[in-house]
């Protein structure tokens, strides 16, 4: 039996994807969370097999909670399931120890072949965002742009921005500068909106 820990914070989701993996006969669904501050603890108590993890989740996003979930159990396996196929998603969830990336709007009978074939030690990824991913390319930010850009999403100055992140001014405000630049964007705004689009925040 296959043991599989879900974590999406939409409840209707997350019952759905029980629903289905529920009518396997080598499928069972031991635990159901809707934050991804509960994975670990969770995955802790009930050891699963395959962790099922959405991205965009209350507390810890999807990718954090990926690799935090990899640090602390390896033998699960983890696959991220997301609304949004972004390529910059991709890389960061392989980087974080995922060994399957799909997106929900894929086919049920897809999702439980991906359990399966992930518990088996094998890899699974959306073939055409796999495409997307190696034309879109890699991140070219660096961790510490990735946070100031992250950390300006809401609009804040630069100052509020300083303050967040325990920095001066003057090293936010070239750490935006370098981000524009890399993004090929004319202001923060744009600089967010691509960095977005393409997954890499």
């Amino acid at each position: 039996m296959i043991k599989v820990l879900l974590a999406d914070d939409q409840a209707m989701v997350r019952g759905a994807l029980a629903t289905v993996l529920d009518l396997e006969s080598d499928i069972e669904v031991v635990a159901q969370v809707g934050s991804g501050d509960d994975v670990v603890p969770e995955a802790r108590r009930v050891q699963p097999d395959v962790a099922l993890l959405d991205v965009q989740m209350p507390g810890k996003d999807g990718l954090t909670a990926a690799a935090e979930l990899h640090a602390d159990l390896p033998a699960c396996r983890i696959i991220v399931c997301t609304t949004f196929g972004r390529p910059g998603y991709l890389a960061r969830a392989m980087a974080a120890g995922a060994a399957g990336f799909v997106v929900k709007d894929s086919p049920p009978e897809q999702l439980v072949d991906a359990v399966r074939r992930v518990h088996n030690g094998l890899r699974v990824v959306d073939p055409a965002l796999a495409a997307e991913s190696l034309a879109t390319g890699t991140s070219p930010l660096t961790e510490r742009e990735r946070q100031v850009l992250e950390a300006a999403r809401d609009g804040g100055t630069v100052a509020d921005v300083a303050k967040r992140l325990h920095l001066s001014e003057g090293t936010v405000r070239n750490h935006l500068s370098a981000a524009i630049g890399k993004t090929g964007s004319r202001t923060r705004a744009e600089a967010i909106r691509l960095t977005e689009e393409r997954g890499w925040l």
